[in-house]
């Protein structure tokens, strides 16, 4: 048997846009019917009356909606551009706000640097940035951007913040290095001022990195008259550093195996984490016997 072959049937299509253009006509005729229904008695104004009004009502009730969306829409596009500028006002004040911490931040390291300048106000000194450190956060070893051109020369004492930081090592043409009092290779004699009693300061950086201090030893205080608390300067005589300029202030103390001397720990004046400027003093101290 040979396979029944179904035929398919036409299907009559009619173009998107003539069925367009039909539904646009009709809407056009009951608009005009709804409105002349005055014209037509009898049947014509009862069909008018069910057919023509529900769909008056519902092209009013979607043009409501649409005009509703179309507010909301509106709404939204000026609450999307009242949030845009918004956002550009934050991005300005957040920029303004941290300007202006910075400026609040260089403004007090340039009162700290006129501080300790008043301090030592009998020496000549000059200003200088900090532009080099070593690896580490701490300030034990860096590079100022001033240098023998500038009069800068080894053994100078250089100042910061609330006191001393060190003195320079090495010195090229615009450059210079200094060793801060915190490194491990550093001494300098210093004075309690309560008591003009000598001691010995010297730098421990894992000290000063794990608890803020420095070492200090060879304090003879028999009377136990320093306490802590008590402000340490550098001594008189000191090889490399000039008198009296703040090192620091007692903060532990201990008497020595011996029972003639004592040891502890200072709390630097100078915050050895942040260094951004420094006073180099234009002077060095007249060389004696290398005692430190």
């Amino acid at each position: 048997m040979s396979p029944v072959v179904k035929k398919k049937k036409n299907r009559f299509t009619l173009p998107g846009k003539y069925l367009l253009m039909i539904l646009a006509g009709l809407c056009v005729l009951l608009m005009i019917i709804t409105f002349r229904t005055d014209l037509f008695e009898g049947p014509l104004r009862t069909v008018a009356g069910y057919v023509v009004v529900p769909f008056q009502e519902g092209i009013a009730s979607v043009g409501g909606y649409l005009y509703d969306r179309a507010e909301e829409m509106g709404r939204l596009q000026e609450a999307l551009d009242e949030n845009e500028r918004l956002q550009e006002e934050i991005a300005n004040l957040t920029m303004e706000n941290a300007q202006l911490q910075q400026d609040r931040y260089e403004l007090e390291k340039l009162r700290e640097l006129y501080d300790i300048d008043e301090v030592t106000s009998d020496y000549e000194k000059t200003g200088a940035r900090v532009i080099a450190s070593d690896a580490t956060n701490w300030f034990y070893s860096f590079t100022i951007d001033k240098g023998s051109e500038d009069g800068i020369r080894v053994d100078m004492n250089v100042i910061a913040g609330g006191g001393l930081v060190g003195r320079v090592v090495s010195v090229g043409s615009n450059y210079a290095r200094v060793l801060s009092i915190i490194a491990d290779n550093s001494n300098v004699y210093g004075t309690v001022l309560t008591t003009s009693s000598n001691l010995l300061v010297s730098g421990d950086l894992q000290a000063v990195m794990n608890d803020g201090v420095i070492s200090f030893e060879q304090l003879s205080d028999r009377d136990d008259q320093v306490q802590t608390g008590d402000k340490v300067v550098t001594s008189n005589i000191s090889s490399k550093y000039l008198p009296g300029i703040p090192i620091g202030y007692i903060s532990s103390i201990e008497t020595a195996a011996n029972n003639m001397t004592k040891f502890g720990t200072v709390t630097p004046a100078v915050d050895f984490q942040h260094l951004q400027e420094v006073l180099v003093i234009l002077e060095t101290k007249q060389q004696i016997p290398d005692e430190e």
